[in-house]
């Protein structure tokens, strides 16, 4: 079978459909093939035939976007066994075949039914067979082919990434590789130049320029200045056919910022400022501002203000706000407008960040001159000094002069000041002040002792201008006078011992005095002079605000004088000195050997009876062993039971024991057995025979006729009750027992204590009639009945 391809149907490509055929004769010549052994249609054996004439086929090419009315005729089918008779039918099967490829089956010509896009699909397969259409049998062993769908120019460059941002340091050198774009071409890259892309810009000249064939965008102008142009458009074009006339393009935009390069140093709008602050201005406080313009942003633009020189330097100080850039001038020292009426100050602002490949653009720092106006206010009155100190003695009387504070004006008017006390205090009203000269006086009596020290504030203010106030605090201490007596330290208890020698050192006193050291701290000790001479003990005054009591005697008796009294004299060295007397009690004890104390008093008393340790041993013993028996007999005593029941007569409701025989039950003399009854046989209720109650118990309210229907623990309640509410029970509990059988038995209570007969009177031949259970007690009793009636 021969494959050919025909002659191209639309006019418009002739030339395409030329070259086509010269690149199909120059690589898909006639291929001639050929089988040796071929297998029967029919059979299963193989035979051998002479080589027939094998395919002969083409490449086919078809062209894409076709937009013609007609089919576009493809190619065609021939076999050598067609004589042109219709007898050989050609079939086409495959990629497309049907549906996008048709074929007449009688003259094998092919054609595309549908507008292909290679961009989508770039060749199709197929397999092309001929057979006899009267048999069906194959003429052909089957053929495969493939239809290449060629490329036109119908897609237009694309750039997927676009619009573009980016940025380019201002004052960059010539050339300076901004961004390298790309755009991609759908069309077939190998084949023409439909994928062959040329970039070209369509804006941004001449700030920026593109290479052809990478599209690196690059700077095009030396020192582009960011503070002239900060932002620029750029538009690039990408065009295939290598940019020839009917080529397609695309196009983006790429938006390009200047960043910002430290290319402009800071500058003063004016080289001359002047600036008013009050001569009241606070220290610490921001007086004014003053700033520097820098063209550049950010870092670059940052700067520091310094004073370089001038009078004012040492006054003022000048510091930088990071956020405003401002530099903020603040005071060091307080302004007096009556001593400086102005200063002036030379500011320096230079950047801190800088670079130096721009160093050749000048200096990157300024300097202006600031000139400081102090203004005149009118201001308190200013005291001569920060504090006072002022003194006066104690005792002095009121109106006592302690001090005097001055103050002024320190304005150009000199006003006159007035003084008053700031009364904020219970102690400023201890003083008063002269409101015109200032000088400070007591307004009472003060005690250094009770209070040493006091701290007052004064208060100056102008008589043109009240409003203007100012303080100064004073502190008046009050000296001491010597008007307190020394007194003895403490009182001292003095003990001196029996066997103490003469010139013994007994005790050593001192003395306090309230007054000051200058006044009351060198103390004179000595015995009272008004007295006879002292032959028991004496006085040395130790010099040093001390005093020893030294003995006189060889030997102390306790039983001769066990106190004695010694009255001591004390004098102070104030001017004028005083003195006070105080008297010092010494007793008399006994002592070791070595000096201790053994007893004062009490062995004292002893010993005047003449009674030595043993005697005193043996009579305590004795006392306690009295005690001992005394506490026995005591408690043997109170362990002796008394009876509960003092009388016989007293009988009550309780539990007695006897120990002696009685009547048994018929004796109920010693105990009251209708408790143990029952109630509704009992006629009347019984109460203690020895007391007659005052109150009527709780059991009488309720009617003799209600004991046939009582409850028994309604009884015991009642009973209870009554035993609560007795006035006459004895403050001990009792035992009160009682006892019940019950209605519910159809004998009654055989208990002889229900029993108002003798055995004699009792007739038991009722027992015959309550049954088999009772046949036994029946036959008892009945037999004792005929023994006694016998």
């Amino acid at each position: 079978m021969r494959i050919t391809s025909t002659s191209c149907i639309c006019p418009v490509l002739v030339c395409l459909c030329f070259v086509q055929r010269c690149y199909g004769a120059a690589h898909h010549g006639s291929i001639k093939v050929t089988r040796n052994q071929t297998k029967h249609i029919e059979g299963e054996t193989e035979v051998h035939h002479r080589p027939k004439r094998g395919w002969v086929w083409n490449q086919f090419f078809v062209l894409e976007e076709h937009m013609g009315p007609d089919p576009q005729y493809v190619g065609k089918l021939h076999s050598n066994s067609d004589k042109g008779d219709g007898s050989v039918k050609y079939i086409l099967t495959g990629e497309g075949a049907g549906t996008i490829f048709i074929i007449d089956d009688t003259t094998g010509d092919i054609h595309s039914t549908k507008s292909l896009d290679r961009e989508q699909k770039t060749h199709y397969v197929l397999h092309a067979q001929a057979i006899d259409r009267r048999t069906n049998k194959p003429l052909e062993p089957e053929s495969e082919f493939i239809i290449k769908v060629q490329d036109i120019n119908d897609n237009a460059p694309k750039f997927t990434d676009g619009p573009y941002i980016v940025t380019v340091p201002e004052m960059s050198e010539l050339g300076t590789s901004v961004l390298q774009v790309t755009a991609t071409d759908a069309d077939d890259p190998t084949y023409g130049n439909s994928a062959r892309v040329v970039y070209s810009i369509l804006q941004g000249q001449p700030y920026f320029s593109v290479d052809p064939k990478t599209g690196v965008i690059r700077t095009a102008l030396h020192n582009m200045d960011r503070e002239a142009r900060e932002h620029y458009s750029v538009v690039i074009q990408a065009k295939d056919m290598a940019g020839q006339v009917g080529g397609l393009s695309g196009s983006t935009t790429v938006n390009i910022t200047l960043t910002d390069v430290n290319d402009n140093p800071p500058r003063f709008p004016q080289k001359h400022y002047q600036l008013y602050v009050p001569e009241s201005a606070q220290v610490g406080a921001a007086v004014g501002k003053i700033k520097a313009n820098d063209a550049d942003t950010g870092s670059n633009a940052d700067m520091k203000y310094t004073i370089i020189n001038g009078d004012g330097s040492g006054v003022f100080s000048i510091s930088t706000d990071k956020e405003t850039r401002e530099g903020i001038l603040s005071l060091k020292k307080p302004l007096n407008y009556e001593k400086k009426k102005s200063y002036t100050l030379n500011i320096e602002g230079a950047n801190t960040h800088l670079d130096f490949r721009f160093s050749h653009l000048g200096p990157f720092k300024d300097v202006t001159m600031l000139k400081v106006i102090v203004g005149d206010v009118d201001e308190p009155p200013l005291f001569t000094m920060p504090f006072y100190g002022m003194e006066v003695y104690e005792n002095a009387k009121i109106g006592t002069p302690v001090g005097t504070v001055t103050a002024h004006d320190p304005d150009a008017a000199n006003s006159l000041v007035r003084y008053f006390i700031d009364h904020k205090t219970e102690e400023d009203r201890y003083f008063t002040i002269d409101a015109s000269t200032g000088t400070i006086k007591t307004a009472k009596i003060f005690d250094r002792e009770e209070t040493p020290w006091y701290n007052i504030t004064v208060a100056a203010s102008e008589t043109d201008n009240p409003r203007l106030v100012s303080h100064v605090p004073v502190g008046i201490r009050i000296l001491d006078v010597n008007d307190n007596p020394p007194e003895l330290a403490r009182d001292y208890d003095i003990v001196v011992c029996e066997n103490t020698k003469p010139g013994q050192v007994i005790q050593t006193i001192s003395a306090t005095d309230k007054d000051n050291s200058a006044n009351g701290a060198r103390f004179h000790f000595s015995l009272d002079e008004g007295l006879s001479l002292n032959p028991n003990f004496t006085l040395r005054n130790n010099e040093d605000n001390t005093a020893s009591i030294l003995t006189k005697q060889r030997r102390y008796s306790r039983t001769t004088q066990d106190i004695y009294y010694l009255p001591v004299l004390i004098s102070d060295g104030g001017v004028p000195p005083l003195s006070s007397s105080g008297t010092l009690t010494i007793q008399v004890c006994a002592c070791e050997r070595d000096g201790r104390v053994r007893t004062c008093h009490a062995e004292a008393f002893l010993s005047s009876a003449g009674l030595s340790t043993g005697a005193l041993i043996a009579i305590l013993l004795c006392v306690v062993i009295l005690l001992a028996i005394v506490v026995l007999f005591i408690t043997l005593r109170r362990s002796k039971k008394e009876p509960l029941i003092i009388s016989e007569e007293d009988v009550r409701e309780n539990v007695v024991t006897y120990d002696d025989e009685g009547g048994g039950e018929e004796d109920t003399e010693a105990f009251d057995i209708t408790a143990l009854r029952n109630p509704s046989a009992a006629e009347e209720l019984k109460y203690r025979r020895d007391v007659r109650p005052e109150v009527k118990p709780l059991s009488r309210h309720h009617p003799s006729s209600s004991l046939d229907s009582i409850d028994v623990q309604e009884f015991i309640k009642q009973r209870l009750a009554e035993a609560d509410l007795d006035p006459s029970v004895p403050p001990y509990d009792s035992l009160q027992t009682y006892a019940y059988e019950g209605h519910r038995s159809e004998a009654g209570s055989i208990s002889s204590l229900d029993s108002a007969t003798t055995h004699s009177d009792q007739d038991y031949n009722y027992l015959g009639d309550w049954g088999p259970e009772f046949k036994k007690l029946a036959e008892l009793y009945g037999e004792i009945e005929s023994e006694r009636t016998t």
